[in-house]
């Protein structure tokens, strides 16, 4: 099926999407057998419910008087606690892969391992410094807001794009087993997170 088509099929969408992609946990885990691929159009409202509590962090740690700095620290550690980590996971598994291989079968059990190497680990502080960098410099709980948003709801827009034009690494990954993404759903997707 291409994107959804009833009401219950959009709020199961989006209950899978917040599943995937965050830690909050649902009073139901049933999504009407919707899939990954089906639901991805759903991803940027995933990325919302982040910025949220992100923006909520900053708003608190503003209220009460923190600098910027330590304000924009203690957002960013929200919005991985809310994620999981699963976007710096996919960051140090992809550093180390990619720089720590030279063959394809090689980057592949490297991204598969568990364990951190120093490309992953110098991508995730270039990756924390760049984006703590960039909270430090807004001015007020609005404008951090306007920037998770983006930043947040904008990206996973994109993710059933990718997932329909590029093809999976490897036959057991999460990506194959995901689904095949329509056109629609991608293109509904990526006009979400414009909005």
């Amino acid at each position: 099926m291409s994107g959804p088509s009833a009401p219950r099929q959009v709020l199961d969408d989006i209950g899978l999407s917040l599943v995937f992609f965050t830690r909050l946990r649902l009073p139901s885990s049933d999504f009407g057998g919707r899939s990954l691929a089906d639901a991805i159009w759903a991803a940027p409202f995933a990325g919302l419910a982040v910025a949220i509590i992100g923006a909520l962090v900053y708003a608190i740690a503003y209220s009460l008087g923190l600098a910027t700095g330590p304000a924009a620290a203690l957002t960013l550690a929200a919005t991985m606690l809310a994620t999981g980590c699963l976007h710096e996971d996919g960051l140090s598994d992809i550093a180390d892969g990619f720089w720590g291989g030279r063959t394809r079968d090689r980057k592949l059990e490297i991204m598969r391992d568990s364990r951190i190497g120093a490309y992953g680990a110098a991508a995730l502080g270039l990756s924390l410094l760049i984006r703590w960098s960039a909270l430090s410099e807004l001015a007020g709980p609005g404008h951090i807001f306007l920037a998770l948003l983006a930043a947040h709801a904008a990206s996973r827009g994109l993710f059933g794009a990718f997932m329909h034009l590029l093809p999976p690494a490897r036959s057991d990954g999460l990506s194959a087993n995901a689904g095949f993404v329509a056109s629609q759903t991608a293109a509904i997707g990526a006009a979400l997170g414009a909005v």
